[in-house]
């Protein structure tokens, strides 16, 4: 690299930084640090630190576990941080590095999409310039509580929704600022959190539901009827309510409400802590459905709640779905949904609604139909 002068480490001393809290990869004579990274990987931090100290230029051009574009060199280039003693380093490290050439990953040299501003799915991980890119976009600055800028930003809805639609990575893997306040706690949900809360009021709901039921078949059947349900609600949430944008009034408090519903996700969405609803957000739209599905069920109080229960059954698969194909590497079987996800956030927000199943996509013409899907 021109102008800036690395040090040299040895393969030991490469392979020494194997954890999480030090993690070093190289390609070829390339040493990266990439420890800032991990937590942000798109496919899980467990897959990085599978090959922490080691060479990763085989796995970067598996066909089967994903070929990462050119993209993907780009992030690791921000995060050279030496070069590697060999054979054909001189020891001072004078070395012109080269990143994506044709030999690692066949010069894929990808299209941006006007939209969104990235080109594939590796880039929602890339690190945002904070100062860049506000006096480029004069949009946000993430180094400030968001929803008071969103607020008094006197942005037009027009403006607004393209901006809020090119994602931007908050640096080292952290949660931008929200509120910046006492309410920032309620804003952050680890994953975990929403099966801890919500699988025990579940089962109990089940178990009250069941003892107006003959058989366990017919308590099967209304719980996974509430399931099936829920993947309707799912997609029509999803489309409708998080996805209004241009039904928005063009004011601030609508804009405002956006941003705080769904708006956020968007704008950052590889933010781990705000991948799943909070619980108390959760309370708030799942009150009227209780009281809907006891209104169309209104002769059986047992056969309501089982189908009810199903319902937040379904909406715990939905929650953890959506963390893990941001956050996790997937089974072979899931890696297409986790593309056509992803492929939302980076190439089209208007398609491709479904998170736990493209289904509904297929039959209300939604589907992002342009996924490359996994080989």
């Amino acid at each position: 690299m021109p102008g800036r002068t690395l040090p040299t480490l040895t393969q030991a001393e490469v392979e020494s930084h194997n954890s999480q809290k030090s993690c070093y990869v190289t390609i070829g004579t390339n040493v990266y640090d990439v420890t800032d990274f991990v937590e942000s990987h798109p496919g899980g931090p467990d897959l990085i630190l599978e090959y922490a100290g080691k060479d990763i230029t085989a796995i970067l051009k598996d066909e089967i576990s994903h070929k990462h574009s050119d993209s993907a060199y780009e992030i690791l280039e921000e995060y050279q941080t030496a070069f590697l003693v060999t054979d054909k380093l001189a020891p001072n490290g004078d070395v012109q590095k080269k990143i994506a050439d044709p030999q690692t990953n066949d010069k894929l040299s990808p299209s941006v999409h006007p939209r969104t501003g990235m080109s594939c799915e590796e880039d929602l991980s890339k690190d945002t310039d904070y100062t860049t890119d506000y006096k480029e976009h004069k949009f946000l600055d993430l180094s400030k509580p968001l929803l008071m800028q969103v607020w008094f930003g006197g942005f037009s809805k027009r403006f607004y929704l393209d901006q809020v639609h090119r994602p931007r990575h908050y640096k080292g893997g952290a949660s931008a600022p929200l509120f910046g306040n006492f309410l920032e706690p309620l804003s952050l949900t680890p994953w975990w959190l929403v099966p801890m809360i919500w699988l025990p009021a579940v089962s109990y709901g089940v178990y009250l539901a069941s003892q107006g039921y003959d058989s366990n078949l017919g308590l099967a059947t209304s719980f996974a009827g509430g399931v099936l349900l829920w993947t309707l609600i799912e997609y029509v949430l999803h489309r409708c309510l998080f996805h209004l944008d241009y039904y928005l009034p063009d004011n601030r408090v609508g804009i405002t409400l956006h941003f705080l519903l769904h708006g956020v996700h968007h704008y950052l969405p590889m933010d781990k802590y705000r991948l799943v609803m909070p619980p108390t957000l959760f309370v708030v739209l799942a009150t009227p459905f209780w009281k809907l599905a006891h209104s169309i069920f209104f002769w059986d109080w047992h056969l309501a709640t089982a189908v009810f229960c199903g319902g937040i059954f379904g909406y715990v698969c939905y929650d953890l779905t959506h963390y893990f194909l941001h956050h996790q590497n997937l089974p072979l079987w899931y890696k297409d949904l986790k593309k056509y996800h992803l492929a939302h956030h980076f190439l089209d927000y208007e398609l491709g609604f479904g998170v736990t199943s493209r289904f509904w996509d297929r039959v209300f013409g939604t589907e992002l139909v342009t996924v490359v899907k996994t080989a």
